[in-house]
This record gives structure tokens, sequence and C-alpha cells, in this order.
């Protein structure tokens, strides 16, 4: 089971809203929208996304890390490296 297991359908429901703003993202491109307009709206999906990024991050630490070093040994060596990566990743986005 993963950390963010309890919280599926919520993590669901908003990347299904993200999944809408992106396609508002696209019909607003086609209509020629206003540029500063459309760089407004992938702001609010890139932050929407962001938070839910987070999320995931803090489940991660929460649940697999801590069990994996609680439990300690090469496991959790590999769950602390990929924790640091993963937030690595977020950090250059």
């Amino acid at each position: 089971m993963h950390g963010y297991t309890a919280d599926k359908d919520a993590y669901l429901k908003r990347l299904r809203r993200i999944e809408g703003q992106i396609r508002g993202l696209q019909r607003m491109v086609e209509n020629d929208e206003y540029c500063i307009d459309v760089l407004t709206q992938i702001s609010a999906a890139t932050k929407a996304l962001q938070a839910v990024s987070l999320g995931l991050l803090d489940e991660h630490l929460k649940h697999c890390v801590a069990q994996a070093a609680a439990e300690g040994g090469p496991v959790a060596e590999q769950k602390l490296a990929e924790a640091s990566a993963a937030i690595g990743r977020l950090v250059k986005s």
C-alpha cells in the first residue's frame, strides 16, 4: 500500500480539476486569447500541480521513508535517496 492510498480519491479529484484547467488552456490558445490571460492560467495550473506534488511527497516521507528508516539497512538508504532525488526534481521545477 502506498502512503497516499487513504487520500487517493482526493488526489484524483484534484488531478481531474487540473486536467480541466489544461483543456481550458488549449481552448484559450485555440481562441487566440490574450497572452497574459493564458500565462495567468498556466501559472494557476502549475501551482495546482505543485500542490499535488508536495502532498504526495509529504505522504511518501511520512509513510514509505519513515517505515524504511525504522527498518534500516539498504532499503532505508534507497528510500532516502529516492526522496532526496524527488525533492531535487521539485526544487528545479
